[in-house]
């Protein structure tokens, strides 16, 4: 049976989801499909998806980007993982950092042996035993090393803090250069197919009607093709994620220059701050059930570093998902096809994620409906293991100091987290189920950092004597330390090799 191709697509929003997407398109499918992007210069995008996890490096892998140019470019600096004030308890902090913890000794996992002798008072903090989490406490850097595989040097992974519009100027410069066509308008009509309810085409407020095969909706949290014209219910988890309101203001930067993202709780919410080459971005991420506006304004400003460079810019959202973010033949890209607060910076790869699949499941004209529901089948599940994650932060605290976080202590959780959160106070186990994001390391530091402690340990680590536990965690901790006494700075590594204009 011959297969026929569709040969015009037409992506529907800019901003960093548009031109992700059409840089990704017109890389993997070339010439012979006709791409065209819409966007109005009159519609501001959000624009402070600045902080991101290390998959980013395989999106720039595939479009061939040279990794310096696009720090430039983009003002970048390096980020080796996020660090956590005040979550668990005022006082407290925590860093999940990005890569591995220690290595495995035999079949059981690093952080099961660290477990037993830091039960017994006989261990220091879990960040000792990874380069990424030791190396920023003294905000050094370096890329990984690529003839060093057995040293902690040759694993280190590292995602990036960018200006998020530049790095869509950049995109888009290489996606118009690769062919694809932008045309600016404002839409102001989506006309459906009478036969079958699919999109023909979209209309734009000068008149011009444009016609396309399959349709990406990178319109933002407006949502006008899933939500507007093809009626895609919205799944609202709020009473999950009370958090519904951002303010975003950038201030100068200071030294140093951190490899790393900050994120501190406050009484309501949170306070973000992501140090770019030319300044800091920050935010304040809170609940509008527990703070009025002028309070959570007054708190972000009066906890900047440097000094203040731009008035705030408010953003209210809606935590949750598009129960579809396929419908038709038309794809949802973005935060039209849900959001999450950036706590830990997994919107930008929702974005290159949903790319992915939507290359992997590739339409031909018929748009079979098997593909289209293993899309939204995998996008589900990949949200809604993200939306576990996210909740353990604000689930697993001890604080007792404002009603916000009562709530959050009080509050019930789904099964899939509550099962996660029970399995590792058991005996500290965690596994990763399928393909969810976050991997069993990740779920460790943010369950120790807040503050969970399991009953025990893995029994099978007490089959090694005591002593050579002890060597071989203390040998780590040696191993990193002195690979990170050799490391440069994060700002003397970045004037070498990256530094922008």
């Amino acid at each position: 049976m011959a297969i026929t191709p569709i040969k015009n697509i037409v992506i529907v929003g800019g901003g960093t989801a548009g031109w992700m997407t059409a840089a990704a398109f017109s890389k993997m499918l070339g010439a012979q499909y006709h791409i065209r992007l819409v966007e109005s210069d009159e519609i501001a995008t959000i624009g402070v998806g600045e902080a991101t996890i290390p998959m980013i490096k395989i999106f720039n892998s595939l479009l061939e980007l040279d990794e310096d140019e696009f720090l430039r470019k983009t003002q970048g600096t390096f980020k080796l993982g996020i660090e956590f004030v005040n979550w668990g308890k005022i006082g407290d902090s925590y860093m999940h950092g990005f890569g591995e913890i220690g290595h495995n000794l035999g079949p059981i996992s690093c952080h099961q042996y660290w477990l037993k002798l830091r039960q017994a008072g006989e261990a220091p903090d879990l960040s000792y035993y990874s380069l990424n989490t030791a190396a920023p406490k003294q905000s050094k850097f370096v890329r990984s090393v690529a003839d060093m595989p057995k040293s902690p040097l040759g694993e280190i992974a590292n995602a990036f803090h960018f200006d998020a519009g530049l790095y869509a100027q950049y995109l888009r410069g290489i996606s118009q250069a690769r062919g694809v066509v932008r045309t600016e308008g404002r839409i102001v009509q989506t006309v459906l197919r009478e036969s079958d309810g699919f999109i023909e085409s979209v209309v734009l407020a000068n008149g011009e009607k444009i016609s396309g095969d399959l349709f990406i909706d990178c319109s933002g949290t407006r949502a006008l093709l899933i939500g507007e014209a093809l009626k895609a219910p919205y799944e609202d988890w709020s009473h999950w994620l009370p958090c519904d309101r951002a303010i975003a203001v950038p201030c100068e930067s200071v030294a140093p220059l951190t490899p790393y993202t900050r994120a501190t709780a406050h009484s309501a919410g949170w306070q973000w701050r992501i140090p770019l080459q030319h300044r800091i971005g920050n935010g304040h991420v809170y609940s509008s059930r527990f703070m009025g506006q002028d309070e959570a304004t007054s708190i972000l400003l009066n906890n900047l570093d440097g000094k203040q460079l731009a008035e705030p810019r408010y953003i209210p959202f809606t935590p949750g998902r598009r129960r579809q973010t396929w419908v038709k033949n038309c794809v949802a890209i973005g935060l039209s096809s849900g959001f999450f607060e950036p706590i830990e910076s997994t919107n930008i790869h929702l974005i290159q994620s949903a790319i992915g699949r939507a290359i992997n499941l590739f339409p031909d004209a018929g748009f079979n409906q098997a593909d289209i529901d293993e899309y939204n089948k995998q996008t589900q599940f990949e949200y809604e293991r993200i939306r576990d994650f996210i909740v353990l932060h604000y689930k697993a605290t001890e604080r007792d100091d404002s009603p916000f976080w009562n709530h959050c202590r009080n509050m019930d959780v789904p099964e899939t987290l509550q099962h996660k959160m029970d399995l590792y106070r058991s005996n500290g186990r965690v596994f990763r189920e399928a393909l969810e994001l976050f991997a069993e390391v990740s779920w460790v530091q943010v369950m120790h950092g807040q503050g969970l402690r399991p009953q025990g340990y893995h029994p099978l680590v007490d089959l090694r004597p005591r002593d050579e536990i002890v060597a071989f965690l203390g040998d780590i901790q040696n191993v990193i330390g002195k690979c990170v006494e050799v490391m440069p700075t994060h700002s003397d590594y970045i004037a070498k090799h990256c530094a922008a204009a």
